[in-house]
């Protein structure tokens, strides 16, 4: 798959296939015989499934106006023998980027204020919520918003089409559950299976229903933190791919804890949300691999 963007500088190739000899040394072929320069490489060989996984950052020695007809002509011979799965794409490209929502507004604010800020390669064309709450925030940073509740059945299947209409409409490459608190269809997991992240807090024991920080306050738990992970069918359980925590003790309060929680949770997604947008994230069956 090529991806391209205007006057592109660098790109950055990401590929996976079964492991075995020659696969660095016909990949470095093919970007030299296209003109290009190796700038960064990182690779991993995973022996649990036998897959072979590579990400590179290249650079034009000259005419980067055409690099990726070239690049796409060298690779195709190389694709081909190793059955590979490849993605090309240009360094920096904003990644289009649904939103979805509910009432907690801390993990957009932090999305949407890094994104301002350069800090975050994405773009954001609407937010989705089953809450009024986040419309306030959505102007303050000039971004489309748009309010379906949520009361029954039919209005969730009637949230999950739109969201399915927008996806297509908007040409979404990411959806971000940022705290959105539904749990979404098998169809609509399905249909958004590797390109949709989710976050949650993480304790020990686990904490379910409402007010989850009062029930670790209850409980005496030491440490708190959050998972981001792909989104499946299996409720939470999709391939993880960040999580943090922070120490705590019995003088913190349950909103000290929710405080400091909310923090873990815009931390841990804006690194995973960055990392996609970035071309680090890559998938082994039910894990991640990630390159930092």
């Amino acid at each position: 798959m090529v991806i391209t963007a205007d006057n592109p500088t660098q790109w950055v190739l990401t590929l996976s296939c079964i492991d075995g000899p020659g696969i660095v040394h016909a990949i470095s072929g093919a970007v030299v015989a296209a003109g290009g320069n190796i700038e960064e490489s990182q690779q991993f060989a995973s022996h649990d499934t036998g897959r072979f996984f590579m990400r590179l950052q290249v650079s034009a020695v000259a005419q980067p106006e055409t690099f990726n007809a070239r690049f796409e002509q060298a690779l195709a011979p190389v694709t081909e023998r190793y059955h590979m799965t490849w993605r090309l794409d240009t360094v920096g490209r904003p990644v289009r980027t649904l939103v979805l929502g509910s009432t907690a507004t801390h993990c957009v604010n932090d999305l949407l204020y890094r994104q301002r800020g350069g800090q975050l390669p994405i773009e954001v064309p609407l937010i989705l919520s089953n809450h009024e709450t986040m419309r306030d925030l959505a102007d303050f940073y000039g971004v489309p918003f748009e309010h379906l509740a949520i009361a029954s059945a039919d209005d969730k299947a009637a949230f999950e089409s739109r969201v399915l209409e927008v996806v297509e409409q908007q040409h979404i490459e990411l959806v971000v559950l940022a705290r959105y608190m539904q749990i979404l269809s098998p169809e609509l997991c399905e249909a958004l299976a590797g390109k949709a992240i989710n976050i949650h807090h993480s304790f020990l024991p686990g904490f379910k229903g409402a007010n989850p920080y009062r029930q670790a306050h209850g409980r005496g738990v030491k440490l708190i933190g959050a998972t981001a992970h792909f989104v499946t069918t299996d409720l939470d359980e999709g391939p993880i791919i960040e999580q943090d925590v922070v120490r705590v003790d019995h003088s913190y309060t349950p909103t000290q804890l929710m405080q400091l929680g909310q923090d873990e949770e815009a931390r841990v997604l804006r690194r995973a949300v960055g990392w996609y947008a970035e071309n680090r994230v890559l998938l082994d069956g039910d894990r991640t691999i990630i390159f930092k």
